[in-house]
């Protein structure tokens, strides 16, 4: 797809991923887990999120970025109604302990609506990329979600939310009534990769109760035009406020809505 913004959204992440990359040969040097792990990561994060930024307004001086990540800040053009929003690195735990699943994630949005987004994983080169209205492509090939129309069939994603976190409890009622439904689950900890394999068919549906809009903006996108649905819990469309998402192909979409609903109340 050609177009002037994803091009300079996937330089950004390019960018981005060069700084990934030493900083995860320098903590294969380290020989046991330990304050430098975190030193390293907490550094390739900022200094990726800078990578982004700068490639970014270099471009559009005009835009907004914002992103949750410290490398991130809120930069550019405050007021303007285009903003990037950006994630470094989604899936931080899995980087500082060299679990091979982790992401760059930029979106670009025009007021409240997504039109541009990037994810590329750095580990096995898969830039995963989407434009709205023009589709969604893996390395230049169109995405389309799956075909499954049965939740019991379905392998689906999911995060959990953190041990402290006051929506863990809420949450374990809705993993025991999906592990119920016989629909095979996985938590593999970046949120914008598993919604980036939603739309590429690897995934049926992911449900995420606990979310930075950082962590699902590009993602969703990819899904939507991949022929996939997104939704909040509640039946709305506002996951990028609501801190919950459920994304999935039309056929298991509504099962796996009505089936966390039942769970929740």
């Amino acid at each position: 797809m050609s177009d002037p913004s994803l091009a300079v959204a996937v330089r950004a992440a390019r960018n981005a991923a060069a700084v990934i990359s030493d900083a995860a040969h320098d903590l294969k040097r380290l020989p046991a887990f330990s304050k430098e792990h975190g030193d390293i990561a907490s550094t390739a994060d900022a200094e990726a999120g800078n990578a982004i930024v700068t490639t970014l307004l270099a471009a559009f001086p005009d835009h907004a970025v914002v992103g949750d990540e410290r490398g991130a800040a809120r930069r550019g053009n405050p007021d303007s109604t285009w903003c990037w929003i950006v994630d470094p690195i989604d899936g931080t735990a899995n980087f500082v302990h060299g679990y091979p699943y982790y992401a760059i994630s930029i979106a670009l949005a025009h007021g409240a609506e997504l039109t541009h987004a990037v994810v590329l994983d750095p580990v096995h080169d898969e830039l995963f990329t989407a434009i709205k209205a023009r589709g969604a492509q893996l390395n230049g090939v169109a995405l389309r979600v799956s075909a499954c129309s049965k939740l019991e069939h379905a392998l689906l994603g999911t995060v959990f939310p953190t041990r402290k976190s006051p929506k863990l409890e809420a949450y374990l009622p809705i993993f025991h009534a999906l592990i119920g439904r016989g629909a095979g689950v996985r938590r593999a900890g970046a949120c914008a990769l598993d919604l980036a394999y939603v739309a590429a068919g690897r995934l049926d549906g992911l449900w995420v109760m606990s979310l930075k809009s950082s962590d699902v903006a590009a993602g969703a996108l990819l899904v939507q035009e991949a022929g996939g649905r997104v939704g909040d819990f509640a039946g709305g469309a506002d996951f990028l406020r609501s801190n919950e998402v459920i994304a999935a192909t039309p056929g298991i979409f509504s099962a796996l809505r009505e089936t966390i609903g039942a769970a929740m109340s």
